[in-house]
């Protein structure tokens, strides 16, 4: 029996390419367009080929930047994925205290990036914020504002107190999802609890930790707002990751042609990373299958 095919489904899928079109393919091909080009002002612009990309490459700003950026990012799902896994392992599987803790980690998410950034300008003071008078009480000399070794240690932590729930929840999804047919053998088994985690939750977990890490690690090397309130990139440049250093060049100095072979690199090594994270990631599933 023959299949036959309605191509007139396409019409529903119609709008979404008209969105899509409209919202990232025309604004990036207008980036494009800016990257090759000296532009001077609306009505005074001229060919200038790779150079801004050849430039860009070379520049110490963008090396520097992005070696902090790096660090940052791997720094954050060095924390958070273990941290999420093991808050999604304590929570409880039955009961009303299930949606108790679901609402619990999912108000950190709820919060806008630039009043977490306001939140731990305040925490972070020693007079009047938790976190800071603790610090002190320790006898810990501490001062984000001034001390960089103080402000990385506050941007991270604000960041894993942000965005750990995110990966909490999406294991606490994947845990549940295992049927209890497995838990039931390993009981028969007499499996411990590390085995238990290591042959039955981990593996049936990778497809979730891939979604989890791809978004920490995409949201984590585009991070911007958090920081910019906090600390403002500083004390000097401690904290100026890429996305700050693109906006200070685009719209502080207005340096459009620059800006826009950044964005482009920018872009491509985020492209590029999390493309290996999921290739990596894929082929461990295919070789464990």
């Amino acid at each position: 029996m023959q299949r036959t095919h309605n191509n007139r489904a396409w019409w529903l899928v119609l709008p979404v390419v008209i969105v899509v079109a409209f919202s990232a393919i025309i604004p990036m091909m207008t980036v494009v367009n800016y990257s090759v080009q000296d532009i001077f002002d609306p009505s005074t612009r001229f060919f200038v080929g790779t150079e801004w990309y050849r430039e860009i490459l070379r520049d110490e700003r963008l090396h520097d930047s992005l070696v902090r950026q790096f660090v940052y990012s791997f720094a954050v799902l060095a924390i958070e994925i273990p941290l999420g896994i093991a808050v999604a392992l304590s929570m409880p599987r039955k009961g009303f205290m299930v949606s108790l803790c679901m609402i619990l980690l999912a108000l950190p998410l709820l919060i806008p990036w630039n009043v977490v950034g306001t939140i731990w300008q305040i925490i972070g003071r020693e007079d009047i914020g938790l976190y800071g008078w603790a610090l002190g009480q320790l006898g810990i000399d501490y001062n984000y504002a001034s001390n960089p070794a103080d402000a990385w240690v506050t941007v991270l932590v604000m960041d894993v107190w942000h965005w750990t729930s995110l990966v909490a929840l999406l294991c606490y999804s994947g845990l549940r999802a295992i049927p209890d047919v497995y838990y039931q053998a390993a009981r028969i088994d007499r499996a411990s609890p590390w085995a238990v985690f290591r042959y039955i939750q981990l593996p049936k977990l990778k497809s979730v930790l891939l979604i989890g890490i791809m978004l920490r690690f995409m949201d984590s090397f585009m991070i911007y707002t958090e920081p910019f309130v906090l600390t403002g990139g500083g004390p000097g440049t401690t904290t100026t990751f890429l996305s700050q250093t693109l906006t200070q060049m685009a719209i502080g100095q207005f340096d459009l042609g620059r800006a826009a072979a950044f964005s482009l690199i920018y872009f491509l090594i985020i492209l590029l990373v999390s493309w290996l994270f999921y290739t990596a990631m894929t082929h461990q599933d295919s070789d464990d299958a």
